[in-house]
């Protein structure tokens, strides 16, 4: 098929929703035009073993996982994600059809907020699968927020609920060290029968181990949790609800590395310090149980797990009251000035400095 043939077998039905998409695939590049308002353009990179486990994770998924990432990104400086371009490093095990899924988780995606997929790039890998995705935003000048603007007694606010991701992705690896336990315990054994000549006993043994092919791991009552890991959601309902009742936020960021970790990017580029109060911490009923189960510090997670892709946003505190009409957003905390520091203030009154547990992408 080759690449252009894979490129356009994937691209050929997409259609234009964006004016500001003047041409989209099939040249040497994609023409946009934004006359009236600033340019946003995000990327990253995710690759095979330390961003994702094609394990646990279906390549349809991970597709939309993929754009949902860098769209976050766009609504995390208040603005509107028009366009994405997609490049992938592609190692000889994937076929066409794997390629197919994961356009289609990452089509969904973009069709949930109207994005454009207008270009990008295919090679060979030796290594796995590589994804480089590039989202293309606008906004009004005046509408762009920064990590930079959060101000002495400023409110901070969370959407949604913490740490459920990093439970998702706990009891993922949980189950799959459950999996491969079994077969490592199976070939083991294999291995024995084999130089013992005990056939009968080899011939059952062969047996469990292609049983172990329909291995049903232990998810019941932890759905929430897999959702949240495996089907990321861009907070775009949260900046439209924003709009509707007249706040602009000082600050924003959203959270992929952990609440501490962005927390502490808002205090260092705005200059001042934060208390947050952990009482005020939004924590689903399945996040908590999943933490004891595995006997974690529960704050903790919510605090350092990452992944949520929930919104962090400061806000002056004159809309205090136009905050609490909006659900689904949480009041943590408040800025403070830089010489009081960045602290945490327990459930029993106690202070502890916050510090950056999150995920580090070079470690």
């Amino acid at each position: 098929m080759g690449e252009f043939g894979l490129i356009y077998r994937l691209t050929k039905d997409i259609e234009i929703k964006n004016k500001s998409t003047k041409y989209g695939v099939g040249d040497d590049c994609a023409v946009l035009s934004y006359p009236d308002t600033q340019v946003l353009v995000t990327t990253d990179l995710l690759m095979e073993g330390v961003h994702f486990d094609l394990t646990y994770i279906d390549l349809e998924h991970l597709g939309y996982k993929s754009a949902m990432v860098n769209i976050s990104d766009v609504f995390a400086m208040n603005g509107t994600p028009r366009q994405i371009t997609v490049s992938l490093a592609l190692s000889k095990r994937f076929t066409v059809e794997d390629m197919e899924q994961f356009y289609s988780g990452l089509r969904r995606a973009c069709n949930k907020w109207n994005v454009d997929i207008v270009g990008g790039d295919t090679t060979s890998s030796y290594t796995g699968l590589a994804i480089s995705i590039t989202c293309i935003g606008e906004a009004r000048k005046e509408d762009i927020v920064y990590r930079n603007g959060a101000r002495d007694t400023d409110l901070i606010c969370v959407s949604g609920d913490l740490g459920a991701a990093y439970m998702g992705l706990q009891l993922l690896e949980r189950e799959k060290s459950v999996y491969y336990a079994q077969v490592d315990d199976l070939r083991k054994k294999i291995a024995e029968a084999k130089a013992a000549g005990n056939d009968s006993r080899l011939k059952s043994l062969n047996a469990q181990l292609s049983t172990l092919h329909s291995f049903q791991p232990d998810f019941a009552g932890k759905e929430y949790l897999l959702q949240r890991q495996l089907q990321t959601e861009a907070r775009g309902d949260i900046i439209q609800r924003l709009k509707e009742a007249g706040i602009h936020p000082t600050a924003m960021m959203d959270i992929s590395d952990g609440l501490s970790s962005e927390l502490m990017h808002i205090c260092k580029q705005s200059g001042v310090g934060c208390r947050i109060f952990e009482k005020n911490i939004p924590i689903d009923y399945q996040t908590a149980v999943m933490a004891e189960e595995l006997n974690m510090n529960v704050t903790t997670c919510a605090l350092n797990g990452g992944e949520d892709y929930e919104l962090l946003f400061t806000i002056p505190i004159g809309d205090h009251e136009k905050i609490e009409q909006i659900d689904d957003v949480h009041l943590i905390g408040h800025i403070t000035d830089k010489k009081f520091g960045q602290l945490l203030v327990t459930r029993d009154n106690q202070e502890f400095e916050l510090k950056a547990q999150g995920w580090n992408p070079l470690t």
